[in-house]
Order: structure tokens, then C-alpha cells, then sequence
């Protein structure tokens, strides 16, 4: 499987994440959507997974989950937008990954607009924050994420930078 993951558009999406997400098998995205518009203009590019953010109306949180917990070609896979990272989570999501984490796996969390790609050796998974693609925020570049799971393993994982914030 080859997944793009993005987060934070805040009713912006650039165009150039068709180009760059044009040979994944799925998109993922970890909240703040913006618009539903959003939502279907990639729904109609590929299959879509999703957690709504603290910005996303009703009406995203009607189609979209606060968190998302799946597995994908063997990989154990959380998401959700408010989350943290390895030693600074979230009370709520620390509970959580302590009670069951994806072992071997992967959490997903937006909200920071920080780029984080990091282990969280204690709890035994990958922690991936793709960063701010959208042009609202604190963060100077936009970014995406792009990786594949084979035989429950990440790979290939690319970072991409689609230039500075409003542009």
C-alpha cells in the first residue's frame, strides 16, 4: 500500500497533492479539514481515511471520526488530530496509547503544524505528524507525507515541501 498523509488544510488544498499523491493507493488525513469541500475533492482523487480536528464544523464531524484505529497491509494504525508526541501526548491520547497502542505500528496526530516523524520505543510504534499543508497557521512550509506499508512495515517514507505557507 502507498499512503499519502496529510493534515491541517484549513480550507486550502493545494493542487500539486494530486501530482505528488497521484500514484498512492489511499490518503490519509489527520484533521482540520476546513470545508467539506475538502473532503470531496479528495474522496473523488482516492479512498480517504480521516479524523475531524478542532477547527471542522458538524458537519465534517458527522463524516469523519475524533479517532480512527484500523490496520492497513499488516500495520496497526491510530489516528487522531489532537494527539502529541512520544513524551509530550496529549492526557486523553496518552491513556489511550498506554491502554492499547499500535504495537509495531503507527500514530498519526496533526493539530501542531510541527512536522514530527519519530519512535516511541517505550510503547513499540512510529509517530508521523505530516505537518501544515494548508496556508493558515504559525508554520513557514507547507509539508506532506509519503510512505509505503508493505509486510507491516513502513518504507520508502518521503517528506515533501510544497513551499512557503500562503504561496
Amino acid at each position: 500500500m502507498y499512503i499519502g498523509l496529510l493534515s491541517d488544510t484549513h480550507s486550502f488544498l493545494d493542487e500539486r497533492v494530486f501530482e505528488y499523491f497521484k500514484d498512492c493507493d489511499e490518503i490519509w488525513h489527520a484533521g482540520d479539514f476546513g470545508t467539506m469541500d475538502i473532503i470531496d475533492r479528495l474522496r473523488a482523487f482516492k479512498p480517504l481515511r480521516g479524523v475531524y480536528g478542532n477547527i471542522d464544523n458538524h458537519k465534517i464531524q458527522a463524516e469523519m471520526p475524533l479517532d480512527l484505529r484500523f490496520e492497513c497491509a499488516g500495520l496497526q494504525v491510530f489516528m487522531t488530530h489532537i494527539g502529541g508526541y512520544p513524551g509530550r501526548y496529549n492526557p486523553r491520547v496518552k491513556k489511550i496509547l498506554q491502554d492499547d497502542p499500535p504495537q509495531g505500528g503507527l500514530f498519526i496526530s496533526g493539530h501542531s503544524h510541527i512536522l514530527k516523524v519519530m519512535p516511541d520505543r517505550a510503547l513499540d510504534f512510529l509517530h508521523i505528524n505530516p505537518g501544515a499543508c494548508g496556508n493558515e497557521g504559525w508554520h513557514q512550509v507547507k509539508t506532506l507525507v509519503r510512505f509505503k506499508i508493505e509486510q507491516s512495515k513502513i518504507q520508502d517514507l518521503q517528506v515533501i515541501e510544497l513551499g512557503k505557507r500562503g504561496h
